[in-house]
């Protein structure tokens, strides 16, 4: 992803992990999903800046977080579920399903095949 294709006030958010360029780095492919699932979000008006970052800071600032940032994803993905609770999109019991169903599916799912939700087992 290229610094002009990044517009939203997202890419300040706190703790972000950079590059030396000062572009996003992820850990994984489903970190970008979810950084970028999160930027459409904002740049559609679902929310501000300012709420989002106060949803932010209060995952990365929750005991028992990493002190190395290790868990930022997941901190980021937590606070955009809480979020969207929050907001009345999506109900917290349904994205806590949705991430159990995605977790069998990892688990079912044979190693250097892409992991699908039609891969867990209880669907």
């Amino acid at each position: 992803m290229s610094r002009c294709e990044i517009s939203s006030p997202l890419v300040q958010s706190p703790q972000l992990p950079k590059s030396p360029d000062g572009e996003p780095v992820f850990p994984e492919p489903w970190a970008a999903e979810a950084f970028a699932m999160t930027v459409h979000l904002h740049e559609r008006g679902l929310f501000g800046w300012d709420e989002w970052a106060k949803t932010l800071s209060a995952e990365l600032h929750k005991p028992g977080r990493a002190d190395d940032g290790s868990d930022y994803f997941d901190c980021w993905v937590a606070a955009l579920s809480a979020l969207l609770a929050k907001l009345g999109v999506a109900d917290a019991a349904m994205i806590l399903d949705l991430q159990k169903s995605w977790q069998r599916a990892a688990e079912a799912t044979p190693h250097g095949k892409p992991i699908e939700l039609a891969n867990d087992p209880l669907r």
